[in-house]
């Protein structure tokens, strides 16, 4: 019927332009009709091509808002979408010069004509918008005789029955053009919005899903994986776990690099006993323990009379290790004639005895570690620049301390429980302000430090717990440590007395007359010192932090 009244229409233009009388109001009024629903399904179909095409989000609402202005004249168009607290409705796409402006605004649910539209779900049309008191210009700032001109139409973006936005257009002024047809159009358009928005939304949810599952897998991988010589479960030291099950199964040269007191030699011991050759040797040397004549012959061994002292045959560290792995530490100590000779070796797998003429052939698998700057050393001509590329294959950087904090704690505890064993006491646990402390000290000898404060404050401890005045004088300093003087005797005395009643409270599960028993003094007197400490806003109780002790330990 559609095509039998277009034609008809179209009878008459041609009769009307061979000096026939032109069209009537209501014929003109058809024919503008059945144009503007073809410019609509013209539209709707170029909106569903963009909709189909892969692109981003806020690029392709852009480009839904363009085809409305340049087929029908809808101009200023803007979509709003809600943001997942469901209080708040942001700018996705917008027809304006000042989109950095714009992409700013924010309307609560309510606010506005687009906060009423979702709040209520009913379209909002508006014939003239200078009439309209409820308009804010917020987004779009219309001058005054454009507002005379224009009507406006917003839509609601549903998505299963929920309103997730708004579609929002300036529609000429036209007595032909109802704005409640109008309004269905953009209803069609907002559905296909609806559709592309909840399909991104259903993609967004699912990759995050996989994302968390996918890390949840990662952590409990690297976690199975951790070296059990090796504590910390640190972003950085997660990513050295990564390196070392990596590295492990191979025979490649590793080059593990870090601080003085990093754990180097860990590295190195969890490489070898997590490879195929954990069950022959790891032969470790300390390089920079030794002169160059003695490195030499430690590593490649020597022969009956080779220098002065050479009283009988030696064997080397190289021929210790056969099969297994040989660490050397200090690898930047080395001297450039030793240099030579690790070099032949890593490039044949054979070396010689210091004082022989006979090649012998090595199934060695060489780790090296240094806390030098071998870059540096290159360009120095201290470090071959050859070894250097034959040593560097697989480096491994380890963190300082500094960069670990969240595994002091850990390292902390483990040292405490090694320690107890060894030394024979009751220590199980630190005291907030000893922790306070190690958290603020700015470690420079690293792990190796923290174990050795560790010991320090184990053989200071009397009470079964680490406080802070039981570590190093190192750590005793204003800034990381509550009990570094504070100006006068009383102030210090304050600060222990706090700190005992604090370790008192945590011990007794907050119980203030098992507390006062264990420090030895009266209930009355440890509330009266909490109030003079001002340690707590409400006052403590004598009830216990079980009601019923004799069912503690069940659960």
């Amino acid at each position: 019927m559609f095509q039998a009244n277009r034609g008809e229409l179209l009878r008459t233009r041609v009769i009307a332009s061979m000096g026939e009388p032109s069209w009537t109001a209501d014929e003109a009024r058809s024919h503008n009709m059945m144009e503007r629903h073809e410019q609509q399904l013209e539209t709707l179909a170029a909106v569903s091509r963009l909709l189909a095409a892969p692109s981003g989000q806020r690029q392709l609402l852009a480009a839904v808002l363009d085809e409305l202005d340049r087929r029908l004249h809808m101009q200023r168009g803007t979509i709003l979408l809600l943001l997942p607290n469901g209080r708040e409705l942001v700018v996705a796409a917008a027809q304006s010069t000042e989109l950095s402006r714009v992409a700013k605004e924010r309307y609560l649910l309510g606010e506005g004509i687009v906060g009423q539209v979702v709040q209520t779900g009913v379209p909002a049309l508006i014939r003239r918008v200078a009439d309209e008191p409820r308009f804010m210009n917020r987004i779009h700032r219309r001058p005054e005789d454009e507002a005379q001109g224009v009507g406006f139409v917003c839509v609601p973006i549903v998505i299963d029955s929920e309103v997730v936005g708004t579609l929002s257009v300036d529609v000429p002024l036209d007595e032909d053009a109802a704005l409640e047809q109008q309004s269905r159009f953009l209803g069609i358009v907002a559905s296909m919005i609806g559709y592309d928005v909840r399909a991104r939304r259903s993609e967004a949810l699912q990759r995050q899903t996989w994302e968390t599952e996918n890390l949840r897998l990662r952590n409990a991988l690297e976690e199975r994986f951790r070296p059990e010589n090796i504590v910390g479960n640190s972003t950085e030291m997660r990513d050295v776990y990564v390196k070392i099950r990596q590295v492990a199964p191979s025979d490649t040269t590793a080059l593990i690099r870090g601080e003085s007191g990093t754990g180097k030699e860990l590295v190195a011991s969890a490489i070898h006993y997590s490879s195929p050759r954990a069950a022959r040797p790891f032969v470790r040397v300390n390089c920079a323990a030794l002169s160059e004549h003695l490195l030499e012959s430690e590593l490649f061994g020597h022969e009956k009379g080779a220098f002065t002292g050479a009283l009988g045959a030696r064997v080397g560290r190289f021929e210790e290790a056969e099969g297994g792995t040989l660490f050397l530490d200090e690898i930047g100590d080395f001297s450039p004639a030793v240099q030579v000779k690790l070099l032949r070796f890593l490039q044949e797998r054979e070396y010689q005895r210091v004082g022989s003429n006979r090649t012998t052939r090595a199934d060695v698998r060489v780790i090296a570690a240094t806390n030098k700057d071998l870059e540096q050393a290159v360009k120095l001509g201290t470090f071959r620049q050859d070894l250097y590329y034959r040593i560097h294959v697989f480096p491994i950087v380890l963190p300082p301390l500094r960069e670990r904090r969240s595994d002091i704690l850990l390292l902390a505890d483990h040292f405490v429980a090694r320690y107890a064993r060894k030394l024979g006491k009751e220590v199980r646990r630190i005291s907030t302000p000893a922790i306070d402390m190690l958290f603020a000290y700015h470690w420079p000898g690293n792990v190796r430090e923290l174990e050795n404060c560790i010991e320090y404050a184990m053989l200071l401890s009397s009470d079964g717990a680490i406080h802070g005045h039981h570590l190093p004088p190192t750590l005793q300093m204003p800034a990381a440590s509550e009990t570094a003087p504070a100006g006068s005797l009383v102030a210090q005395v304050h600060l222990l007395e706090k700190e005992l009643i604090t370790d008192a409270l945590k011990s007794t599960s907050g119980n203030l007359a098992a507390a006062a028993r264990l420090l030895g003094i009266t209930p009355r007197m440890m509330r009266y010192k909490i109030k003079k400490l001002g340690m707590f806003a409400q006052p403590l109780t004598d009830e216990p932090a079980f009601p019923d002790a004799s069912r503690r330990g069940r659960f």
